[in-house]
């Protein structure tokens, strides 16, 4: 099967060859660490985790690098505000990324430099772009060096613009620009600003531009040329298309395919920090199972907007149907394996026709919403095989389940969510001790002493477990 991959910069469906034939290469954009992670931030995320995933299936050796922008003109403003340092700040809300990338198990990036550490880099790219004639230092003695847009008659083949119709930024400084359109590769040190916040350069001392951070930092760690660039529709301009811009001029071939996936809005809303109409992801995961969270954010296309709002009952509903997904899922594996116990697992690719539907959906521009249809078929054929008791068909559903459920990052039995409902160590004691308590709910059923059972069962309740009868015995498990 031929992945397929919908690239922005051509504006189509493309087969995807890598550079290389065994590994793949992927840079996408992180956070500006201003403030804490929503559910607009985190569904980038979990969209590149779910492509990586998906390609470490197919057998290649992924290197993922996503920045983190830890300079930048709102995280200055915000600290400042604050009253708190910049660079601690940035750094309190950098380890809040990261958390949130844990709740909804995510892979780690292979490499996730800081923008501050690749100031050297970045100066040295300035530096050929001046040699180029594509870049300049404002005459004004300001220390600010910009990018000569009209030098670069490529210039809008990301966003599929022409100069001439291109509106500067309604918050853009014309101070010392050849072209209002011209952008920032080098700000000098304003008086105002923390003398923390500047480094040396030719051109005085200052800081990056956000646009040159990532060029440098992707040229850095995946060479002149990679695969796959990556972000938030909200990123293609101008973000984007200054990183190409520039890189491009610069003589580096810079990424091959472009992948943007949209927005998570808020009553019609891009969510933003901004605007304030935000779902913070410590706060979602919270309230409801993060892998259900995950669940949600994965199961549209990843080029379709996905809506959310706490006000929205079909907001909320959204994320109570998948939970109710996960559990539909969950029953399934868990009864699977108990008629499965004992037996040597399925190895090797799934050979069910719903592992071939999962794939081919996948195959097609990462089609989620196939695949999750897929996923459903195969646990629907999979209660079917239970109910008929054949083994070879339970054994054939549970393994493309279940790996289907490891592409999509919500395998229950995988590393990721091995804490989920408490430590590891602890899970064995907790194990043991509510299991003895079911034996005893179990006794008193047995001799019709109802409100001991019930006594039982209602103190388990209170402690937050839910308890549900099955044929084979009680079973527990946290409740959301």
């Amino acid at each position: 099967m031929t992945l397929k991959l919908y690239d922005t910069a051509s504006r189509s469906v493309r087969e995807f060859v890598p550079l290389d034939e065994s590994t793949v290469s992927i840079y996408h954009c992180g956070l500006t660490v201003q403030a804490s992670p929503h559910l607009g931030h985190i569904r980038k995320e979990v969209v590149f985790d779910v492509l990586r995933r998906w390609l470490m299936h197919k057998g290649y050796d992924v290197k993922v690098v996503a920045n983190v922008t830890d300079i930048d003109d709102k995280i200055l403003s915000k600290s400042a505000e604050n009253g708190e340092d910049w660079y601690a700040l940035a750094y309190r809300f950098e380890r809040e990324l990261h958390d949130a990338y844990a709740s909804l198990g995510c892979i780690p990036p292979t490499y996730e430099p800081r923008a501050t550490g690749h100031i050297p880099e970045m100066i040295e790219l300035i530096g050929e772009l001046i040699d180029a004639g594509h870049a300049y230092a404002a005459p004004d003695g300001s220390g600010d060096v910009y990018f000569d847009v009209m030098s670069w008659p490529r210039y809008g083949e990301l966003s599929g613009q022409k100069v001439a119709e291109m509106e500067p930024a309604a918050d853009a400084d014309p101070r010392g620009k050849r072209d209002p359109r011209d952008f920032a590769l080098w700000k000098g040190h304003k008086g105002t600003e923390p003398e923390t916040a500047a480094w040396p350069s030719p051109w005085g001392r200052g800081r990056p531009g956000w646009h040159v951070e990532c060029s440098a930092m992707a040229g850095k760690y995946l060479g002149a040329t990679f695969d796959i660039h990556g972000g938030g529709i909200d990123l293609r301009f101008p973000h984007h298309e200054n990183e190409l811009a520039q890189s491009a001029a610069a003589g580096r071939g810079f990424a091959r395919y472009w992948m943007h996936n949209a927005w998570v809005t808020m009553a019609g809303e891009k969510m933003s920090k901004s605007l304030g109409n935000t779902a913070l992801v410590s706060e979602v995961t919270r309230a409801y199972n993060p892998r259900a969270v995950r669940f949600f954010l994965l199961s549209p296309h990843y080029r379709s907007t996905i809506e959310f709002s706490p006000a929205d009952d079909d907001a909320r509903g959204s994320l109570t149907e998948a939970e109710k997904a996960i559990d539909r899922i969950d029953s399934f594996l868990a009864r699977a394996a108990e008629h499965l116990a004992g037996g040597e697992p399925t190895a090797g690719e799934p050979t069910t026709a719903e592992w071939a539907a999962f794939a081919s959906a996948m195959d097609d521009d990462l089609g989620t919403p196939g695949a999750v249809a897929a996923l459903f078929d195969a646990v629907r054929g999979g209660n079917q095989a239970l109910a008929d008791r054949d083994s070879a068909r339970i054994a054939a559903h549970h393994h493309a389940v279940s790996t289907m459920l490891d592409v999509f990052g919500i395998n229950p039995t995988s590393p990721q969510w091995a804490d989920e409902g408490g430590s590891e160590e602890l899970r064995p004691v907790v194990d043991g001790l509510v299991s003895a308590l079911l034996e005893q709910r179990a006794a008193a059923r047995a001799a019709k002493d109802w409100a001991s059972a019930d006594a039982i069962r209602d103190t388990l309740a209170g402690l937050g477990l839910a308890i549900t009868d099955t044929p084979t015995g009680a079973k527990w498990t946290l409740e959301n």
